[in-house]
């Protein structure tokens, strides 16, 4: 089955389809706006990119990440956007929308990010996989088919939830951002059950991106989009929307190139490494003013020229597998069939090698789990207690001076909290939007440490 544009660029809102928009103001801008005013988002100010807890500066976090990963996606939905208009594949005005949406989903990819960044997620997952094990509290009442979207904690199922569910008021539909923008945000359309019954063959499936709560709701999204199904009932998923490979060509583009940037300013990284990797991109820049530039400043001339580079590179591996792409058979990722695929690799295989093995950034990785763990711990043993309460929150908070107390401090929401399930979601919920300071702070707190 070939997708659509004009299903795929559904401007009806989650929970709302028939919503009617202002002429002056585009579904796409709605959502953008939406996400851009969210606490959620403006948490991201002070999540881990890549180096926790970091004093400078001008190191990434997860909001200017996510920020330059939606000017990058904006630009590139234009340009493939023009260029499909002008290969009479498009409707004119759809470039537009095209470039709006993939501005929108990328502005919100990393909003279910934990604190202190990937490491933050598989602390949490390795916290559940160990109350699993035993069986120890909620772990206990949770059906082992959901195990494994604890165990694995996904900060793209977590995102789905936060914007489809738990914002403004947890009403239907969350943010109801529109169905455009959620799809093209969807890099994983599927469950942990999904993925686990139908294996790793197709790209969408190396991850789920939909926590089984939610899994109606996303179902809402790819019926809405004419997303090609597979599976049956809870083993069910769907194909990529087009647009997804553009929010993760975005991503690809900004993390892989602005890392080595922060490194080279972290000093993990010499400034003329930096700059040999980012000319395999860009080639030598014929900027006469670059042999008197200063190594910084030549890292930054081509920084800029390297990601408008690897746009151009991304554009024209979309228009190459077209075809593939809206078949929903493409099963790859556009950087890594683009002309600059093999400066991508490179830049991958020195972060891994270098970066991200890095001393300081180790040892801070240690110090969140900690954090995280310490926790999980405390809180785990409140939700306990309200489960003896037969989750009557009424009755816990008078029987429990202290949890409640503590409930008032860290201003924890128990909304929805009605079994096992939801209180483990609620749980992840409430660490997984931490910042990574605001995290320490309550670790010292419900451990009473002094911090001067």
């Amino acid at each position: 089955m070939v997708m659509e544009w004009d299903r795929l660029l559904n401007a009806g809102c989650l929970c709302r389809p028939d919503y009617t928009h202002a002429p002056q103001r585009p579904f796409y801008q709605q959502d953008y706006d939406r996400i851009l005013f969210s606490e959620p988002f403006r948490r991201l100010a002070q999540k881990t990119q890549v180096h926790p807890l970091y004093d400078n500066d001008h190191v990434h976090h997860r909001m200017i990440h996510s920020m330059e990963t939606s000017s990058v996606g904006r630009s590139l939905g234009m340009e493939v956007g023009q260029r499909l208009v002008d290969l009479g594949r498009l409707r004119d005005g759809q470039q537009f929308q095209m470039a709006g949406v993939v501005q929108a989903a990328c502005l919100v990819h990393d909003i279910g990010n934990p604190p202190f960044g990937h490491s933050g997620e598989e602390s949490i997952g390795e916290w559940f996989a160990k109350q699993f094990k035993t069986g120890h509290g909620l772990a206990g009442g949770i059906s082992a088919e959901h195990h494994a979207e604890f165990e694995a904690f996904e900060g793209n199922a977590q995102g789905f939830r936060i914007v489809s569910r738990l914002e403004h008021a947890q009403r239907d539909g969350g943010m109801r951002l529109s169905y455009a923008t959620l799809g093209a945000f969807a890099k994983y359309p599927c469950t942990a059950a999904a993925k686990a019954a139908n294996g790793q063959d197709y790209v969408g499936l190396k991850k789920f991106g939909v926590f089984h709560g939610e899994q109606a709701l996303f179902a809402e999204v790819a019926d809405a989009l004419g997303l090609p199904q597979e599976g049956e009932g809870s083993n069910r998923w769907w194909r990529r929307h087009p647009l997804a490979f553009l929010v993760e060509a975005s991503d690809d583009i900004c993390y892989r190139i602005l890392d080595i940037e922060d490194a080279a300013t972290v000093g993990d990284l010499d400034r003329d490494t930096v700059t040999d990797l980012l000319e395999q991109i860009t080639g030598k820049p014929n900027d006469t003013r670059a042999s008197d530039m200063s190594v910084k400043d030549r890292v930054a001339l081509l920084r800029a020229m390297a990601i408008g580079s690897s746009i151009q590179a991304a554009v024209d591996a979309f228009i190459e597998n077209y075809d593939a792409i809206m078949l929903g058979e493409f099963n790859d990722g556009l950087m890594e069939v683009s002309s600059k695929a093999r400066a991508f690799k490179q830049l991958k295989d020195l972060s891994n090698a270098r970066i991200f093995v890095a001393r300081r950034k180790t040892e801070l990785e240690v110090l969140g789990r900690q954090v995280l763990h310490s926790i999980l711990d405390h809180f785990h043993d409140l939700f306990v207690d309200l489960r003896a309460c037969d989750w009557d929150q009424t009755r816990f908070l008078e029987e429990h001076g202290y949890w409640a107390k503590l409930i008032r401090a860290v201003d924890l929401d128990l909304r929805g909290v009605v079994d096992d399930y939801s209180a483990a979601h609620a749980l992840g919920d409430f660490v997984s939007g931490m910042t990574d300071r605001y995290a320490v702070r309550v670790r010292d707190m419900i451990t009473g440490a002094h911090r001067a």
